[in-house]
């Protein structure tokens, strides 16, 4: 047998040559290690973190080194005051240059510092981004596993109904040798007893199909080995009308758009900034050498600072400073609606999923019940089949009506457990 959910999975279990139980929490682990939605997700906020610095901003100055060499042949004629002609025949030049430049920019109208701004404000964004995917990843891994939970507890339940089947049928062989039922009573029981047995092999199947689906969401090979809990528990939840107040404090969308609305005005900001003059400075430290032959020096060398300083005033852009401006406040509002879109549309998402939780609570209180009196119901039909008090018949609707209502029962559970991993990723607390 393979190594389990390959090597990730090593940290978790020392088991290779046996399908070893992993909890909910063990799985919200890995998929936090492996999942792609998560790693992309953390490069991208890694990159918004890079990028937020002084020099992203424009606040520092460039500084760099250069450096030239040339070389020329010339023929040069020299004629003086007093008309003396000099030739210089097959003069050559060889020169060599280096220097370093400083440019900074020291006055653009604070445009700098607004950018600076909005680049930690897109880090902001980003790390909440992460945030938003890594709830989603838990909410879908939490899901994802415990249908597979869901799957297992049908399992269990066909499996019962196997055996109180098969009960059945020893129960009518015997009376059907003794000449106390009919043949056809008994085959309807094998017939029920073949049926459930080939429902076992279809649930199974979808076990192992919600296996590959989960391992889908870990990042981890599809082919893994693994087993998961028996039984889908339910966590206790904060006051319903506390969830409400503090829906748009801590829900990752909306305090998204929000970001996204302060970015957009500081992209408006910027260009107003744009209007404002640009003062700029510059300064360097240069070396220059220069030999010749035939000519009246053989060699000179220069060096020295040089300074500079450069004043830059938008005076006429056709019109396109007021144009970025005019469309960043449309933006501006855009995302304002945007904001407004999404608290109504979380606010509806919790007031849905407080209804349904709601709804699954109540309807398994009533299922537990139910379950019980289906269980108690089958096994007097069996024992009232044993004294030959009852028919085939009769035993046969207890058994339906106790596997339906172990079917709800489960049903109702996973759909409690996801109705309260709604709420719980609404409210950031997964």
């Amino acid at each position: 047998m393979r190594p389990i959910l390959s090597i990730i999975f090593l940290t978790f279990f020392s088991v290779a040559n046996a399908q070893t139980v992993i909890t909910v929490d063990d799985a919200v682990k890995i998929a936090l290690a492996k999942n792609y939605g998560i790693l992309m997700a953390r490069n991208d906020a890694e990159v918004t973190r890079i990028n937020n610095s002084l020099g992203s901003a424009g606040m520092l100055p460039s500084v760099s080194l250069s450096g030239s060499g040339g070389y020329s042949i010339s023929d040069q004629k020299q004629t003086a005051l007093d008309g003396t002609v000099k030739k210089y025949n097959g003069t050559t030049t060889q020169s060599l240059s280096t220097g370093v430049e400083l440019n900074w920019t020291l006055f653009d109208g604070g445009k700098m510092f607004v950018t600076k701004q909005k680049l930690s404000e897109i880090q902001s964004l980003g790390e909440l981004q992460l945030k938003d995917q890594v709830l989603q990843t838990q909410y879908d891994v939490i899901s994802a596993y415990y249908n597979v939970v869901r799957q297992k507890q049908q399992l269990a339940s066909i499996n019962e109904i196997i055996k109180y089947n098969t009960e059945r049928v020893k129960i009518l062989q015997t009376s059907f040798n003794a000449g106390l039922a009919a043949k056809n009573s008994l085959l309807q029981a094998k017939i029920d007893l073949n049926v459930y047995k080939e429902n076992a092999i279809s649930q199974q199947y979808n076990i192992n199909t919600a296996k590959k689906s989960l391992s889908l969401i870990l990042g981890t090979s599809t082919d893994s080995l693994y087993e998961v809990a028996d039984s889908i528990p339910t966590g206790e939840l904060i006051n319903k009308s506390e969830m409400v107040q503090k829906l748009f404090d801590v829900n990752t969308n909306v305090l998204s758009s929000q970001k996204q609305v302060d970015i957009a005005k500081l992209t408006l900001n910027e260009y107003r900034k744009s209007r404002y003059p640009i003062i700029n400075f510059s300064a360097g430290y240069s070396i220059t050498k220069r030999d010749y032959t035939n000519w009246n020096s053989k060699q000179s060398t220069t060096l020295g600072p040089e300074f500079q300083g450069t004043i830059s005033i938008p005076l006429y852009q056709a019109g396109r400073i007021s144009r970025q401006v005019s469309t960043q406040k449309l933006e501006v509002e855009t995302m304002k609606y945007n904001l407004e879109n999404v608290k109504q549309k979380v606010s509806t998402d919790l007031s849905n999923a407080i209804n349904e939780y709601d709804y699954q609570q109540s309807m398994l209180a009533i299922e537990k019940e139910n379950n019980q009196l289906t269980k108690e119901n089958l096994e007097i039909s069996i024992q009232r089949l044993k004294q030959g008090e009852t028919t085939t018949l009769e035993v046969h609707q207890a058994q339906d009506d106790y596997m339906q209502s172990c079917t709800r029962l489960v049903n109702f559970k996973y759909n409690l457990k996801v109705a309260e991993l709604k709420l719980r990723q609404l409210l950031s607390t997964l």
